[in-house]
């Protein structure tokens, strides 16, 4: 966090431009405390063009295809403000990752969190390649960014049609730096997690549960749509939902199969489970409906087919065909379930089912990868930083999962409560009535 005293403000006298400006701007004297970075190696011209792909497949799975997705899901009247979220965090949360956030999560530092060497990449680091791969550090900076990104993207989906702009560019600036750089950092940044031999591939823990928790703190706070759930929101567009999901699971071959940092066998491998988790849950999500509903919906099958994606992730790298099969089964299942049953009993208002699918598809997938990460079922085989075997890997996940979940709860909440302080979360009623575009944005997604 920045420190106001020198400058004589407090936080509540600052507008939302003078604190967005801060912290984009606020660490002129960063890059004196690196030293100029050392080259090392070469790059790998293979590895960093399939990265340099991954990339801009990640970026993709933000900007359109999750605000496509979205924007689909939600009312007419409402359909700009989802674009512009995922538009405005995609540039916020971009410069905030650059200037300070990578360094956070990367750098050397603690068991909690890294230091400030890596800010704006230390001063420069075009000829030194990311320590243990064969790719430029700037490419990984930039690869890990769209992850940062599309992190708190998600729980935009938990409350659609009702929080404040300010609020919502507020939340992407605080929740990165409370809540994703420490789990990033402990995760894949060499902390805590990684001491403790935790398996994310790709970002179950640090992606998935994170979003899902704070997307069910998100939905709670804020407060319930109006007239939920007695009136009817159907969704506005569910063509553009369909394209999203399709672009998403494009697009998560990047996500995963881009998280082996290599043009490799682990990252075909990855790729090949993370298509067959998507098609399996399709199906399973797809029978179930057909089976409760009597007739399956595109909205399920697409639902599936990302509930299957968020599962697969921390494994996709450790597992074989038998795990991705799996997987996909036990999170079309699950995820349907949280995604109706769970959420009607408890009558919080996830608006597109952020808790359910990521929350729970995220957790699924940490807790199977220890089963499915053993050789004899197709896997990999298990790391060095837990006991042998299945056994002492699922009490590596358990931790892992469930620290995230209680931080993330707790982070998640205090972010909240200190925004609603601030600037209040939620519009007023008759904003909400006339929709989002016009009230927060003054235009109109269609005209008449």
């Amino acid at each position: 966090m920045l420190n106001r005293k020198p400058f004589g403000l407090s936080v509540s006298s600052l507008s939302i431009p003078s604190l967005l400006t801060l912290l984009l701007v606020g660490f002129p004297a960063i890059p004196a405390l690196a030293a100029d970075p050392v080259p090392v190696g070469e790059a790998d011209s293979g590895d960093t063009a399939w990265v340099l792909v991954s990339t801009a497949l990640v970026l993709f799975m933000t900007i359109p295809a999750l605000a496509l997705f979205y924007g689909g899901l939600v009312r007419t009247k409402n359909v700009l403000s989802v674009l512009m979220h995922c538009f405005a965090m995609t540039a916020l949360i971009s410069v905030l990752w650059v200037v300070f956030g990578y360094s956070v999560a990367f750098s050397d530092g603690n068991a909690f969190f890294g230091g400030l060497s890596k800010a704006l990449l230390g001063g420069g680091a075009r000829d030194q390649l990311f320590a243990g791969t064969t790719i430029p550090e700037t490419l990984f900076c930039a690869f890990q960014m769209t992850f940062a990104v599309i992190t708190p993207a998600l729980v935009i989906g938990a409350f659609v049609e009702r929080m404040k702009f300010t609020a919502v560019m507020l939340f992407s600036a605080l929740w990165l730096i409370v809540v994703y750089l420490p789990i990033c950092h402990m995760q894949w940044g060499g902390g805590w997690f990684a001491s403790q031999g935790v398996m994310d591939f790709a970002g179950g823990i640090v992606v998935h549960i994170t979003a899902g928790i704070a997307a069910l703190v998100a939905c709670i706070m804020v407060g319930k749509r109006k007239g939920y759930p007695d009136a009817a929101m159907i969704p506005h567009n569910l063509t553009y939902t369909v394209i999203g999901s399709a672009m998403l699971w494009v697009g998560w071959f990047g996500f995963n199969a881009g998280s082996a940092l290599a043009a490799n066998g682990d990252a075909a491998m990855a790729l090949l489970v993370t298509h067959l988790s998507a098609a399996t849950a399709t199906l399973t999500w797809m029978a179930i409906e057909w089976k409760v509903n009597g007739k399956p919906s595109v909205l399920g099958a697409a639902t599936g087919a990302i509930a299957g994606l968020a599962a697969v992730t921390p494994a996709s790298g450790f597992i074989g065909p038998e795990g991705g099969l799996a997987i996909g089964f036990a999170s079309g299942l699950i995820c349907y379930f949280a995604s109706t049953t769970v959420k009607n009993r408890f009558a919080y208002d996830d608006s597109l089912d952020v808790v359910g699918v990521h929350g729970v598809g995220g957790f699924i997938g940490v807790v199977m990868v220890a089963f499915f990460a053993s050789e004899s079922l197709g896997g990999g085989g298990y790391g060095d930083g837990a006991d042998a075997g299945w056994a002492g890997q699922l009490k590596a996940q358990l931790i892992g999962g469930g620290v995230t979940i209680v931080y993330t709860l707790v982070a998640s909440i205090a972010v909240f409560w200190v925004i609603d302080k601030m600037v209040g979360l939620r519009v007023s009623d008759e904003d909400e009535e006339q929709g989002l575009d016009l009230a927060e944005h003054a235009e109109t997604g269609y005209s008449l």
